[in-house]
């Protein structure tokens, strides 16, 4: 029995295939077959069922599933040992294009000797890199749930909304998305952020609107300075920002509900003392 054919057997467990088990380990198909078929029969069991549309861990593979998470974890254990101290003291923490207000005060509550190295990736890639090691955790805004991985809360913010400032919901105080229905909104195409389009649409259509659709958001910057010169129109976005930033003929409002969730997302299994020091720092 090899580690590399455990680590192969892990990844077929959380992808739910060969062909995305390869991928995310960067090799060709035949290569992980191979290996959990070697494996198969060094255990003298079968681990997957193959016979379905969608690859599934029979009964052994369930039992042999926790057991070589624990191995492959000691594994990791190990040669960080032998790396050396510099290695173990930083954490690749993988975060947003723009992480917002949150992220800073928890890091200041990390151990001043353990080193912070912040990786901004989109979201689908900075999953992969926490379930494939590259990184040591994620925070992730509205997903809390992925193969091979545990989620954590760590906060919830409201969205805030950027309306014409002569509006005259410009000064109504926290919004609620009723108030908006007969306004046109600037929503960004949801393949480039589908969690939170998700969360925007649905929200909508619980509050019964369906507000017309404006142009599409592109960036924030772009958005609000076309918001200030075009037809009325709203849209809104994550509290990135300490202080938001001041576009002429444009206001900004919180919006009641719903809040966005982010949680921190880190290896399954038992946490190393980097994990468990940003787990402590959590609000």
């Amino acid at each position: 029995m090899e580690l590399r054919q455990l680590a192969y057997f892990v990844a077929v467990a959380d992808e739910g295939g060969f062909g995305r088990a390869a991928e995310r380990l960067h090799i060709v198909q035949p290569a992980v077959s191979q290996q959990v078929s070697r494996l198969e029969r060094e255990l003298g069991a079968r681990l997957f069922d193959r016979s379905t549309r969608h690859v599934r861990l029979t009964e052994a593979g369930e039992r042999l599933l926790p057991e070589a998470r624990e191995v492959l974890a000691a594994a990791d254990r190990a040669r960080r040992a032998v790396t050396g101290h510099l290695a173990e003291a930083t954490l690749r923490l993988g975060v947003s294009s723009a992480p917002g207000t949150r992220l800073y005060p928890m890091l200041d509550r990390l151990d001043p000797g353990l080193r912070v190295r912040l990786s901004k990736q989109g979201l689908a890639e900075r999953l992969a890199a926490v379930r494939s090691g590259d990184l040591d955790a994620a925070l992730v805004r509205l997903v809390d749930a992925a193969p091979g991985l545990e989620f954590f809360p760590a906060w919830t913010e409201p969205l805030v909304v950027a309306l014409p400032a002569d509006h005259p919901l410009a000064t109504a105080g926290p919004l609620n998305l009723g108030d908006l229905g007969d306004l046109p909104v600037r929503l960004a195409l949801r393949e480039r952020n589908p969690p939170f389009h998700d969360l925007v649409t649905g929200a909508l259509a619980r509050a019964g609107v369906d507000p017309p659709r404006g142009p599409a958001f592109t960036g924030l910057h772009d958005t609000l300075i076309d918001l200030a010169a075009g037809p009325p129109s709203w849209t809104l976005f994550y509290p990135v920002f300490d202080e938001l930033p001041p576009v002429r003929g444009v206001a900004y409002a919180v919006l009641a509900e719903p809040e966005v969730a982010t949680y921190l997302a880190v290896p399954a299994g038992p946490p190393t003392p980097r994990i468990r020091q940003l787990l402590a720092a959590l609000p």
